[in-house]
């Protein structure tokens, strides 16, 4: 009996691992069961896009596992890591709100997921971003009007399972309304079922009907439903709010349980066993603790099945409900190109942004938050003879030393959230107090815009956005 609960338990764990080769112990825990894993770009799994289909079908070779990511397109990407995402993220596509481009662009980066053996994507958030100060959404979310968020994450949904990887709608029961970042603390969103209806859950509703094959907790509580039970941890929200009250049936996985927003004062083996318990079926464990958390939280499982805190039939379910996620790749090709067609189609000009070269970009350093981790970002990469890029970070600057660089050039000043920095707004005014005729670009959501400036919303920083807003200001003299 307790080979069979061990063995149901492994099929409920997506584990991290460090590097671009499966480790021992891993290939064992697959023998023994274990559901699959989820791949970090910062363990090392992800050095390129050949080794990582070489990790992958190592991965398949002796089993047939979960093979889960975080990419979003947008600034939070895992397979541009290094360079940037050639695709832009939600912002921008609810900003150009076309959701047949939303459909091709999910369709073509799920089309790159399935060609690196990956069949389940953490994505679409389909969050509904109306807290201005959300510092872990932002720009991963379409919008702050539920109807927009709604219609682009149903195509989203549509596009990537047209790839044939599996998509993922989060952050349940939505993660917008928040300015506390759930990988540090447990968010608390004051809503009661009647605003979540007009608001949070008109997405995922949208997700549902368009047939997404999972849906991902949120670390937030509802005190009206959860009390302060994190949603990921309570039977209220997950089985009450997203089985019953929704009517979802598909795989409810978890959001990474190592963030301090789940496990954060009970550690990961009793988390595990709580989510389990509330009605999760996947539990992504995030990207620390390896092999040595799986046995503890299988122990863990076991203990609390023949306790009887955990029925043994929630676990058989959770590991029969896991089971159904298969790859099936349709063969769709990726299109790179439209990813740069719809960052274009996303920029908004205030103004007349034109740029005098030569020209001095100054980009005002911004600290991503946790889940966007550190991905280059800027206009720098895009950038032709004549222009001249420098990084500053806004409270160290020296005004004068950059507007003396500048003279007899073109200034351009590009932030990211700047709404959410003041030493990026101070620096921002500064300068145009000196060069009114200066351009503002502007890479995260465009909320505080300086007033009588010429600006540049790109609505994200990939490396598409990039790239759309030096074509836009004339910044790439012989566009590649």
């Amino acid at each position: 009996m307790t080979d069979e609960i061990s063995r149901l338990a492994r099929a409920t764990l997506l584990p991290a691992f460090s590097g671009a080769t499966a480790p021992r112990w891993l290939l064992d825990e697959l023998d023994r069961g274990l559901a699959g894993v989820t791949l970090f770009a910062i363990n090392g799994n992800v050095p390129g896009a050949e080794e990582l289909a070489a990790l992958t079908r190592e991965l398949r070779r002796d089993a047939d596992p979960v093979i889960a990511i975080d990419e979003e397109g947008g600034d939070v990407t895992r397979l541009g890591h290094l360079t940037g995402s050639p695709y832009p993220g939600n912002a921008a596509l609810g900003a150009a709100d076309d959701t047949d481009l939303t459909r091709r662009v999910y369709r073509s980066l799920g089309a790159e997921l399935a060609a690196a053996g990956v069949g389940l994507d953490f994505a679409p958030s389909v969050d509904v971003n109306t807290a201005a100060d959300n510092p872990i959404v932002g720009t991963r979310s379409f919008g702050a009007d539920p109807a927009l968020v709604a219609r682009h994450a149903a195509a989203a949904v549509q596009g990537m399972q047209e790839a044939g990887v599996a998509a993922c709608a989060k952050h349940f029961p939505g993660h917008g309304a928040t300015v506390v970042d759930s990988h540090l603390a447990v968010p608390a969103i004051e809503a009661d079922l009647a605003l979540l209806e007009r608001r949070e859950l008109v997405p995922f509703r949208a997700a549902i009907e368009a047939g997404v094959q999972s849906v991902m907790t949120g670390h937030l509580a509802l005190p009206s439903l959860t009390g302060d039970e994190p949603a990921t941890l309570s039977h209220a929200a997950i089985t009450g709010l997203l089985r019953d009250h929704l009517g979802y049936q598909g795989v409810i996985v978890t959001d990474a349980l190592d963030m301090k927003g789940a496990s954060g004062d009970i550690g990961l083996p009793e988390a595990s066993v709580r989510a389990l318990r509330a009605g999760a079926d996947l539990l992504c464990l995030g990207s620390r603790e390896y092999g040595a958390s799986v046995q503890a939280i299988v122990d863990a499982v076991v203990a609390a099945v023949r306790s009887g805190r955990l029925p043994h039939e929630r676990l058989a379910d959770a590991a029969a409900r896991a089971r159904r996620l298969t790859f099936r790749p349709s063969g769709t090709t990726a299109d790179r190109a439209l990813g740069l067609a719809a960052a274009r189609r996303a920029l908004r000009a205030t103004g007349r942004p034109a740029v005098p070269s030569p020209a001095l970009v100054v980009e005002l350093e911004a600290p991503g938050n946790i889940a966007v981790g550190p991905v280059p970002w800027g206009l720098g990469g895009w950038t032709g003879d004549g222009t001249d890029v420098v990084r500053v970070a806004g409270a160290e600057a020296d005004p004068a030393a950059l507007l003396e660089r500048a003279t007899g050039r073109g200034l351009v000043v590009v932030v990211r959230d700047a709404h959410r920095h003041p030493d990026q707004r101070k620096l921002t005014e500064t300068l145009l107090a000196a060069r009114p005729e200066a351009v503002i670009v502007e890479m995260g959501l465009p909320i505080w815009r300086p007033e009588g400036a010429a600006h540049l919303a790109t609505y994200g920083a990939s490396s598409a956005n990039a790239r759309a807003a030096a074509e836009f200001l004339g910044l790439i003299r012989t566009p590649g």
